[in-house]
Parts: C-alpha cells; structure tokens; sequence
C-alpha cells in the first residue's frame, strides 16, 4: 500500500487508513471482541495510519484503538487523535440512582458517565493530549487534529494552534492538524498556519465537489496535505439505492438519481460504486490517504478489497462524460 509523507513534516500515513469512530459504539455497540478483529483486520490489509478522537464514544474508541495496537511495533503504524473537546466526569449526585443514561443524542451507544467540555485554550489542549496518552497506552501521538472548531474561531487560532506548534517544536507530536465538515476553516488554516494536513470529511466526494473550490488548490500550491474523510457521503455511495443516506438524512431524489447513475457506469466496468468513491479523492496530487470508519473485519477488508482494485481511466472518462463528476468545485 502506498506511503505519503504529510506536508513538510516527517510523518507518513498509508493511502488508505482506519476510521475508528464506529469502534467507538458510533449509532451502536460494538463488541470488544469485533473491535480488535477490526484494527487487527486493518494491520493485516497493510493499512498502518489509526485515527480516533475523544469524541468517539467518550474515549471508548481511544481506549480500544490503544489497546488493540499495543503489541504492534510503534514505530510501523500512525496514530491521530483530536483536541478541542476534554471529557469531564458527570458529578455522582448528577447520576440517576438507576445508573446514568446513554450518550445516544450525540450518537455513541455508551454510558453517559462523563461530558464533553468545548475547549480550545492551551491548557485545554495540553490537558487533552495528555489525557488520550492515557487512554491510548502511548507514549507519543503522530498527528493532533483540531477538532470541529467551527464556534470556536478564534480561540482555534488564537490558542489551540500555538500551543500545537509549541508542542510539534518540542518533538511531542509529530504533525498538527484541523478536522471538520466544512471547507471554509480549513481553507484559512492552510492559509494562515503551517498546519502540515486538514482532515477534510464529506467534501471531496463523487457527490459533492466543494473541496476543489479553494482547499485542495491552497493545499497543493502550499506543499500540505489533505486525508478525505466521509468519502461515502454517510452511506449512499457504498450502496446506492432508495433509503440511503445522504450527509445523514434521507438522500433528495435529485441526489439518489445523480448516485444510480454513476452505479451504473461503474457495474458496466464491473466494479461497484464504493470501489469509485474509495479511489476518486486520490487522484487528487494534495490527497494523502482517504480515511473510512468500520467497525467490523469484514467492513475492513471489503474497503481494503475495494481499495486495491484497479479503476479504469474509462470509468472517470464515462462519468465525467454524463456530466456526473463535479471536478471544477461545482456540483455536477
């Protein structure tokens, strides 16, 4: 599996790498058992870039990540995790005497024991770090990502990022980065930081070309990185047909359409669409790896089948043809 070195700093990411937002009980749980199968199936693939947050599951995907990892040699895979939000423990006269509640409304099928405190500050992102060391198992993170930082402008740039700096300087991390669903922010990153990636989900897909507009040419023209996360638009272009999901609601009928369409051009070269979708980000020269989440081997290893199958010139010459690739930051 290909390597790519991130920006101008020293830390390489496989081109494809492992989500491990669903190991985290992401919708629903997710057994022990499963998870490890997950990240072990992951290692068996060739994939060697892991990528979690405290978000996930409120650390439950950090915890597990770690704990799958730790007999593998630390110097051959790649961790990321995320800062921004710090997990604080619900006070105990706060919990219902029948146990606490689950943490569902924000999508994670776990016990609601702690909270997530918004927190960009310094101390915050030192406070972080060294917590998910712990949850981890690790002695050291490869890339921190800040993470959805959407309300929280300011404070992103005016404090999280240069505490990062301070730390990438000091050799405590390996590579800073920003993580969201938006283009904009990420866009004024890259700009305006030497941020050495973005993590850019949703939006350099075969459905939604927004990145192409100012990211991806900014991440090109400045010798960054870009992993593309969310490249199946949240279901519809793993598996296209009515019910779907699209961004997380019910795919428009316009949406649905676009996505049969381009099925059907990919069945003809005998390949299905998420064969596509997996490979389409890469053809990008600012794309280091496109990032999935599973939360079984079997997800891993058809995203791995998927990945190492070869996508003709024709399909990409066939799709744009019917109009159906939106290659200039358009929808098509």
């Amino acid at each position: 599996m290909r390597h790519t070195t991130l920006g101008h700093s020293a830390v390489q990411v496989t081109g494809l790498s492992f989500g491990a937002a669903g190991i985290g009980n992401l919708y629903s749980p997710v057994e022990p058992e499963q998870a490890t199968a997950a990240v072990d199936a992951a290692w068996d693939a060739g994939i060697r870039y892991f990528d979690t947050a405290p978000h996930y599951g409120l650390g439950l995907s950090e915890r597990r990540l770690g704990e799958a990892l730790r007999d593998r040699p630390r110097d051959e895979y790649t961790l990321s995790t995320k800062v921004g939000r710090l997990l604080e423990p619900v006070p105990a006269d706060e919990i219902p005497a029948d146990g606490p509640g689950d943490d569902l409304a924000t999508g994670f099928a776990v016990p609601a024991t702690h909270r997530r405190v918004w927190d960009f500050s310094a101390d915050g992102v030192r406070r972080s770090i060294e917590a998910s060391l712990g949850r981890l198992g690790t002695d050291r993170i490869d890339i921190v990502y800040l993470h959805d930082p959407d309300h929280h402008e300011d404070e992103a740039f005016g404090q999280a990022y240069p505490a990062l700096e301070k730390l990438r300087g000091e050799g405590v991390i390996g590579a800073i980065g920003a993580g969201m669903n938006t283009t904009g922010m990420l866009t004024r990153f890259l700009r305006e930081t030497d941020v050495d990636v973005v993590l850019c989900a949703g939006r350099f897909t075969l459905l939604d070309g927004s990145a192409l507009t100012a990211l991806l040419p900014e991440a090109a023209a400045r010798g960054k990185s870009v992993v593309v996360g969310g490249v199946f638009n949240s279901g519809l272009l793993a598996d296209p047909r009515p019910g779907a999901t699209y961004d997380y609601a019910a795919a428009p009928a316009a949406v649905l359409d676009r996505a049969l369409r381009m099925d059907a051009v990919t069945r003809r070269h005998g390949l299905p669409l998420r064969a596509a979708a997996l490979h389409y980000p890469l053809r990008h020269p600012a794309v280091a790896s496109v990032l999935v989440g599973t939360r079984s081997a079997a997800e891993v290893r058809d995203s791995a089948e998927q990945f190492a199958r070869e996508v003709p010139e024709d399909v990409w010459a066939e799709l744009r043809a019917g109009g159906l690739l939106a290659e200039d930051g358009t929808e098509a």
